[in-house]
């Protein structure tokens, strides 16, 4: 018999990979989207397959092209005729200021940040209905709380908190959606020392988060929230009750 299987979508790097590192800990096959970091895609499942052989699998795709939503997910479905749980992780996150804003920015960002979950949760829809699978969207909190200079991708992650909710009414009884909106976890690459600490300052528990603080998360929605959908989990510090 196949063993649960669950698809990661930016599940190279950062917050992806330890995801796929904690799933894959609690006995479920991993599979491994990336775009272009093909390095720490196959770094990543040689790891884990060290542990357990043949248990990591890695697929790519630019996910800002609904034909290769459709695509990853009947190649990620095929790998083991089965489907568990989908992981939304993938996301665009540059500046986009309001004077210098493009289409092809907003193209990208919501490409990648909203209409790439809600195609591959569609196709998803029927692998994981038969497995009362589930499915988690990472957001932010800058969803709620917009970030200065970061219009498109404020937007896009405010738009992932009302798909989450909808699918969830789409979707259930037989597949679970929620969401988890992280603080701070992971920094931009070249974040300025001052601008860390200004985040901090305005945190209740006055430091930074752990990436398992997230990665227990999703362990939690998806091996033990069973009676729970529709949420949107703030993994933040506190941060969002600073006005």
């Amino acid at each position: 018999m196949s063993k649960p299987t669950a698809l990661v979508t930016g599940g190279s790097r950062r917050i992806g990979a330890e995801i796929c590192r904690e799933l894959h800990r609690e006995k479920m096959d991993v599979i491994i989207h990336y775009n272009t970091s093909s390095a720490d895609a196959l770094d990543l499942q040689k790891d884990l397959n060290t542990d357990r052989p043949d248990s990591a699998h890695v697929l790519q795709g630019d996910l800002c092209l609904v034909d290769n939503c459709v695509s990853l997910i009947d190649r990620a479905f095929r790998i083991n005729q089965r489907l568990d749980v989908l992981i939304n992780n993938a996301s665009a996150f540059y500046p986009t200021p309001i004077k210098t804003i493009s289409e092809s920015q907003w193209e990208e960002m919501i490409g990648v940040n909203l209409k790439a979950p809600l195609f591959l949760s569609r196709d998803a829809a029927p692998h994981l209905s038969r497995t009362g699978g589930s499915i988690i969207n990472l957001i932010d909190i800058y969803a709620d709380h917009p970030l200065r200079e970061y219009i498109i991708y404020s937007i896009s992650k405010n738009g992932l908190v009302t798909l989450t909710q909808s699918l969830a009414r789409e979707l259930g009884p037989e597949i679970r959606v929620n969401g988890i909106s992280p603080g701070a976890i992971l920094w931009p690459d070249n974040m300025p020392e001052e601008d860390k600490k200004a985040i901090l300052a305005r945190t209740i528990l006055k430091r930074q988060g752990e990436l398992t603080d997230i990665t227990r998360a999703v362990k939690y929605l998806v091996m033990d929230a069973t009676y729970t959908t529709g949420q949107i989990l703030i993994i933040d510090g506190g941060r969002t009750l600073f006005p």
